[in-house]
């Protein structure tokens, strides 16, 4: 699975964080990273975390552009 956040949108709340954190981190108070390639272990976690997202930056599978269905 593949994932892109969509940096302009996504406002620090850090939900994806609490929720997946081998997969996404805060660098320093706001500078969201993550991983685009999500480990198959950690898929689940990515799409709660992509659900919990107050303002809908997480893109998830086909709609991040990876083909998968």
């Amino acid at each position: 699975m593949n994932i892109v956040v969509d940096l302009n949108r996504c406002q620090g709340y850090a939900q994806c964080v609490f929720l997946a954190p081998r997969v996404f981190t805060l660098h320093g108070e706001e500078a969201l990273l993550y991983t685009p390639v999500v480990p198959e272990d950690q898929q689940e976690r990515v799409r709660r975390a992509a659900a919990a997202c107050p303002v809908q930056a997480i893109l998830v599978g086909e709609e991040a552009g990876s083909g998968e269905r």
